[in-house]
């Protein structure tokens, strides 16, 4: 059983050491250090997770799904924004892909969370 935890501590390293999450914190870093930049995208966020529980609910407003487009616009116009999130989206990718092959491993069915 110590072994897995053995596996799963390098595992942690070789992630903290990935190009993925090297670039992440590098992004994060910049965004971080630029305040418009850092509300925007936390603005964004808050927007975004207000739509898709929208989405669930049936009930999306055209109106927030308008200022979520034009905000997802801005930010791609932004280098240092652009960046970070597509660094968050290949880390998150990766992350993903890893506890798939996880649960793969042990048979875990997870295609409940692909509906």
């Amino acid at each position: 059983m110590n072994n897995i935890y053995n596996k799963a501590q390098e595992l942690a390293y070789m992630l903290k050491n990935s190009d993925e999450f090297t670039r992440f914190c590098a992004a994060r870093d910049r965004i971080t250090a630029d305040e418009s930049t850092r509300v925007l995208l936390k603005d964004y966020r808050t927007l975004q997770c207000r739509v898709q529980a929208a989405m669930v609910t049936g009930q999306p407003d055209e109106v927030s799904l308008a200022k979520l487009q034009k905000m997802g616009e801005l930010l791609q116009l932004n280098p240092d924004a652009s960046e970070y999130l597509f660094a968050q989206y290949r880390l998150s990718n990766l992350l993903g892909d890893i506890y798939k092959l996880l649960a793969d491993a042990v048979d875990i069915d997870l295609s409940v969370l692909d509906e």
